[in-house]
């Protein structure tokens, strides 16, 4: 995260309250230039929030720092990750003393989602959108929807991605959480989208959903299969992953995998030990000794042994694979095994099986050992 942090380092918000300076001349920006003395140590998001309090206190207004701001995308240099306080600080404004029985509320309210339009293709406002849909669901809503016919993608890809209800690093919002269903129109319009850029947003938005409400990421899925283009097939896929890794019956059948009799060996390893960092080679056969060709989503399960000693199983990506009737199909895998920030592994009797079309065969026992450290004495 070290060097994350230093997107938004010294020189950028220098950088930031010179072009500020350089577009709006009334004021002096000075709390801003100030603030880029005091970044340094700060986390990345810390970093963003002192330059936006620091853009606030050098504004009497909504009115003046969205005027400041727009006169400033006149700029080209006016991008990249300077942007991200920028959309804080709107978003702080715009929402400031909001109550939807103000009529002066409301109309800061549409035109700071409107700014962060604009703001968006010079770096992704996907953060800071998600306070104003926790102020006001149906109205952002409302006024993210028409993004999806914009001619820019960045501003397109918005509407799916800051309304996604799991978004990455991104607060989470109570009423889109409770009220998936509502961003799904945002998808309907963007399914069939003509940039890649914009369908994986829709995909992963549909993946999120299915952690909480499957039934309507199959609903949608189905109703996009019913009318598909040259992308739909990928859209679907990639969204229903997480369901397929879950065997989720309906997620199985929209994409063609049945039940079906098949004949599994044994897993064969390599090395039933594995001393970290290693790995596990593993390989298997599949035959499908059924009367018709059948369609399998092959995935394996590594039950990791945790702290506790209770094992924690997760699902990983194997192949899909068409076999015809009597048809064999060798399959082999190298699993790596290391010590990694969002994953503690600990010595003990793991496990791995196979996942087929939501069945699970041959499962087999292997050993992990970590190698104390070598002392320097």
């Amino acid at each position: 995260m070290g060097a994350m942090n230093e997107l938004i380092d010294r020189s950028t918000v220098l950088s930031l309250a010179g072009l500020l300076r350089e577009a709006d001349g009334t004021r002096t920006w000075d709390a801003v230039e100030e603030s880029a003395e005091r970044v340094d140590g700060l986390q990345l998001r810390a970093r963003s929030d002192l330059v936006a309090e620091a853009m606030l206190s050098d504004e009497s207004s909504y009115d003046e720092l969205s005027t400041a701001v727009r006169r400033a995308l006149r700029l080209p240099a006016f991008t990249g990750w300077m942007i991200w306080p920028v959309t804080e600080a709107v978003t702080t404004a715009a929402l400031r003393g909001f109550s939807s029985d103000s009529h002066q509320a409301l109309v800061r309210f549409d035109d700071g989602l409107r700014l962060l339009a604009e703001l968006t293709p010079r770096l992704t406002a996907e953060f800071a959108i998600r306070r104003f849909l926790a102020a006001d669901l149906d109205r952002a809503l409302a006024n993210i929807l028409p993004w999806t016919r914009s001619p820019d993608e960045h501003v397109r890809r918005l509407a799916s991605e800051g309304t996604r209800p799991f978004l990455p690093w991104a607060v989470r919002v109570a009423s889109l959480t409770s009220s998936p269903e509502k961003a799904v129109p945002i998808l309907d319009a963007l399914r069939t989208d003509p940039s890649e850029y914009v369908r994986r947003s829709v995909a992963n938005h549909l993946n999120d959903l299915s952690r909480q409400s499957p039934a309507l990421v199959a609903q949608t899925a189905g109703r996009w299969l019913a009318e598909p283009d040259a992308n739909t097939a990928w859209v679907v896929r990639h969204g229903l992953r997480t369901l397929i890794k879950k065997a989720d019956p309906a997620a199985l059948a929209l994409m063609g995998f049945s039940d079906a009799t098949l004949r599994v060996s044994p897993i064969a390893l390599a090395d039933e030990t594995v001393t970290l960092p290693g790995s596990l080679d593993f390989s298997l056969t599949v035959t499908n000794e059924g009367d018709a060709a059948t369609r399998l989503a092959i995935d394996y399960v590594v039950s990791y042994v945790k702290n506790s000693g209770a094992l924690a199983e997760k699902v990983f990506k194997l192949s899909a694979k068409d076999l015809q009737p009597g048809e064999t199909v060798g399959l082999r895998k190298r699993h790596a095994i290391h010590q990694m920030t969002t994953r503690v592994h600990y010595p003990g009797t793991h496990l791995i099986e196979l996942q087929i079309n939501g069945r699970r065969y041959s499962r087999r026992a292997f050993e992990v050992e970590i190698p104390s450290p070598v002392s320097s004495g």
